[in-house]
């Protein structure tokens, strides 16, 4: 089975649902998490992806990054997590004030999202493991929710979001045998998918301009 992945979509509901018109029927859709955040419709985007989950939960992969885990930290018990106010939770919190009743479910929701998943040929994260003793602590600053240290060569290929890549497109790493696939949506440059083979080969490269009515009006972007 072949997978479409697709990395950070920070609320642009609008790039996300044209680029899944490309996912193809018995391929899986793997998303790298950092669903909410400083788009436009972060309240939109985690319905449709709990929607997705719910109705195709043996096609469908939805992992958590660090906004989608400062979201959940913020809203759980252990909350307040203020800190995530100022990486754009503020201008979440205000969209989800036309939504309320979704707040503390979705929450509950990206909470629960994997860290990672992996087959023995391809590694999906957030943003990668590197040579760390736990890479899988949430907490851990060189974590797969937080790394942007070089990346570990696991064996594996691995496929992350997180990190930019500043051109618009992807970026392969040979020497971590890795794929940065955060490519800028909420800058305003492109959301990509990735189409690869059940052993990590790439297939195709689909990248979809960010639609305007996405873009976060407001300076919390930075």
């Amino acid at each position: 089975m072949n997978f479409f992945v697709i990395a950070d979509i920070h609320g642009c509901l609008h790039t996300f649902q044209e680029l899944l018109t490309h996912w193809r029927p018995g391929e899986m859709l793997v998303q790298l998490g950092d669903l909410v955040d400083r788009g436009n419709y972060s309240p939109e985007t985690v319905a449709l992806c709990q929607e997705l989950s719910q109705d195709l939960p043996d096609k469908t992969v939805f992992l958590q990054g660090n906004h989608d885990w400062g979201m959940a930290e913020h809203l759980g018990p252990n909350g307040p997590y203020r800190s995530w106010l100022n990486w754009g939770g503020r201008g979440t919190l205000l969209q989800y004030q036309a939504h309320r009743d979704w707040l503390a479910p979705h929450a509950a929701w990206l909470a629960a999202r994997p860290l990672f998943w992996e087959n023995e040929h391809v590694l999906f994260s957030h943003a990668g493991v590197a040579d760390e003793i736990d890479p899988f602590d949430p907490n851990n600053s060189d974590g797969v929710l937080w790394c942007r240290r070089p990346l570990f060569n696991t064996g594996q290929r691995q496929v992350v979001g997180h990190t930019p890549t500043g051109t618009g497109l992807p970026r392969f790493d040979p020497a971590a045998n890795a794929y940065y696939l955060d490519t800028g949506a909420v800058f305003g440059k492109n959301l990509t998918g990735l189409r690869l083979s059940e052993t990590g080969e790439l297939l195709e490269t689909i990248a979809i301009p960010t639609h305007p009515k996405d873009i976060y009006p407001f300076e919390e972007l930075h």
